[in-house]
């Protein structure tokens, strides 16, 4: 009774501009302003939002929401992050209407030193997606969850433990290449929702790599493709396929410096799906831009 699904992040940003016009333009993201606030929600499915951006002084990762399919399964693992010796404390009456959930519990993930909530009750919206541009939407539903993050972290070893045998996380695949050590994680059919990199100089342990949406159709992503080299928004990585997942997509820098990816294709992990190690991430493409 683990985590079932990547369901929130939010971000703080010091150029909400340049993000809102990063997600509607690029990525078709529907905004939802928030009476009387400065902070803006993204939604980009049936659920309420996905995505929430916070004005700030300096850019960072703000709270990665982690959702589970009851509050049976919610307490049940607050007990198993409580016995672990975590620290863990419930969200207030107005977090859970702020994160439009029914109950969640908040603590600091231990191994890669992330704000993390758990939660279950996500607010569904009772009108449809209204994407910002022309797009066919993205693939979350059938408990796929938002997309996937990547981190770099310090201890490899122990931050797979954590997510295996404490958050109920399950090994997809390895990659190891030039100085890279990676190792991709699934929480449902979608091949990760998380993946992890060994820390190496300039690449510090506890730093988002990078966030990623899957579009529902190969041309959002190529409409987008071009969209993103007429503003001059920075490529980072090619257009290519991964050798794992099979995912077909380019990567960006966001104003806050990380990168999204922004891809369409990925394969499903099933009852049968045997683990592998590559010695490359990609198929074709996906060339380095930018360091």
């Amino acid at each position: 009774m683990g985590i079932s699904s990547l369901g929130y992040v939010t971000l703080n940003v010091s150029d909400l501009a340049a993000w809102l016009d990063l997600t509607t333009s690029v990525f078709g993201l529907e905004v939802r302003h928030r009476a009387g606030e400065s902070a803006v929600d993204l939604r980009m499915d049936a659920y309420h939002h996905r995505l929430s951006l916070y004005p700030a002084e300096h850019d960072s990762l703000g709270v990665v929401g982690w959702e589970v399919a009851s509050m049976n399964a919610l307490e049940a693992l607050r007990d198993v992050l409580q016995a672990q010796g975590i620290e863990i404390a419930p969200g207030s009456a107005e977090l859970c209407h702020e994160r439009r959930v029914k109950a969640l519990y908040r603590f600091n993930e231990p191994h890669i030193g992330i704000a993390t909530e758990i939660y279950y009750g996500p607010l569904m919206s009772n009108t449809p997606f209204t994407p910002s541009r022309g797009i066919a939407g993205y693939n979350t539903a059938d408990g796929l969850g938002l997309g996937h993050l990547v981190f770099w972290v310090r201890d490899l070893q122990a931050t797979l433990d954590f997510y295996l045998n404490v958050l109920g996380f399950n090994i997809s695949d390895y990659i190891a290449w030039d100085d890279n050590d990676a190792i991709f994680l699934h929480c449902n059919p979608r091949h990760h929702s998380l993946a992890i990199m060994a820390e190496r100089p300039g690449r510090p342990a506890g730093v988002l790599h990078h966030i990623m949406l899957e579009a529902q159709s190969r041309d959002d992503v190529g409409y987008g493709y071009d969209i993103v080299r007429d503003k001059g928004i920075p490529v980072m990585i090619e257009p290519g396929k991964h050798s794992n997942d099979h995912m077909q997509s380019f990567y960006l820098r966001t104003p806050s410096g990380f990168w999204m990816e922004y891809g369409y294709g990925a394969l499903l992990v099933g009852p049968d799906w045997e683990i592998k190690n590559y010695d490359q991430p990609m198929l074709w493409g996906h060339r380095m831009v930018g360091p």
